[in-house]
C-alpha cells in the first residue's frame, strides 16, 4: 500500500481547495504550509458577503478581456490573496513558508507572495502572465512545476521520504 508524498499530499488539498472555487472562468486552489503543516488555504471567488459570478455574470467574460490581463476587472479574489487573507486575519506567520497552487500566480499575486516572505511556490498548471514571471525570477524565490508521482511505500520511514527537486 502506498501513500502520497507530502508534495502529492499539499497538491491534493490545493486541488481539493479549488472546488469550492465560485469563479465561472477558472478555479483555483492554494494552499501555505510550513514545516509540513498546513497554515492557511484559499480559493478563488468574491469576498464574503458579495454574489457569486453565477448570480451576476462574469465581468471579464462580457469585456472579453483575455486570461492573464487586467486583474482588476472582477468581482472575486484569487485564490493566492485569500490564503495570504485568511492567514492574517488568524494571525499566522506564513514567511518562509511554502505555497501550493493549482495555477502558477499572476503578477498581483506573485508581489504578494514576494512581500509576505514566502520562500517557495509549487503550481500545477502554468498561467499566462510574464511580468509576474520575471518579478518571481528576480525575488529569487523557488519557483517549480509541481511533479507527480512520488509516492511512499506505508513500510517507508518518513525519513526515506525524498523530497522533489
Amino acid at each position: 500500500m502506498e501513500r502520497p508524498s507530502w508534495e502529492e499530499y499539499f497538491m491534493d488539498i490545493a486541488r481539493l481547495v479549488s472546488s469550492r472555487s465560485t469563479c465561472l472562468r477558472r478555479q483555483v486552489g492554494a494552499v501555505i504550509v510550513k514545516d509540513k503543516n498546513v497554515l492557511a488555504t484559499g480559493y478563488n471567488g468574491t469576498p464574503c458577503g458579495i454574489r457569486h459570478c453565477s448570480e451576476t455574470g462574469c465581468l471579464r467574460e462580457q469585456l472579453q478581456v483575455p486570461s492573464g490581463q487586467r486583474h482588476e476587472l472582477c468581482r472575486g479574489l484569487h485564490a493566492e490573496q485569500n490564503a495570504i487573507i485568511q492567514a492574517a486575519k488568524h494571525g499566522i506567520n506564513i514567511a518562509g513558508g511554502s505555497l501550493y497552487c493549482t495555477n502558477a500566480p499572476c503578477v498581483i499575486c506573485a508581489k504578494m507572495l514576494i512581500n509576505a516572505g514566502l520562500s517557495e511556490i509549487v503550481y500545477l498548471e502554468g498561467y499566462p502572465d510574464e511580468l509576474s514571471a520575471d518579478l518571481l525570477r528576480e525575488s529569487g524565490l523557488t519557483v517549480r512545476r509541481f511533479e507527480a508521482g512520488h509516492r511512499q511505500s506505508l513500510s517507508q520511514s518518513t525519513t526515506d521520504l525524498k523530497v522533489i527537486p
